[in-house]
């Protein structure tokens, strides 16, 4: 029983280390700031931009210098278009029953 509620404080911590903070660089660049369809794009590349920016540190998957949530939700939609979403596997799933 306490190695269980270890186990779950540790998970609890390592998660809260990983949660995200406020980005301080919105709206800091000069010109206009990516918004929707370019968060879309950068979401639809970020499997190659990642591979790409572990040997160049000039590289970011991510624009910080974005607009707010139309950019995040571009960039959520660009990803869930290249790596399939969730709608594939459910699809599969009632095929095999």
């Amino acid at each position: 029983m306490k190695a269980t509620l270890l186990v779950v404080i540790l998970a609890l911590l390592l998660l809260a280390g990983c949660a995200p903070g406020p980005n301080e660089l919105v709206r800091t660049s000069t010109g206009a700031a990516p918004g929707f369809w370019l968060g879309l794009w950068h979401g639809i590349i970020a499997p190659i931009t990642f591979v790409i920016s572990l040997f160049n540190g000039k590289v970011q998957m991510y624009e910080v210098h974005n607009n707010g949530n139309w950019y995040n939700l571009g960039f959520l939609l660009g990803m869930s278009i290249i790596l399939g979403g969730g709608g594939a596997s459910t699809r599969r799933s009632r095929r095999d029953r």
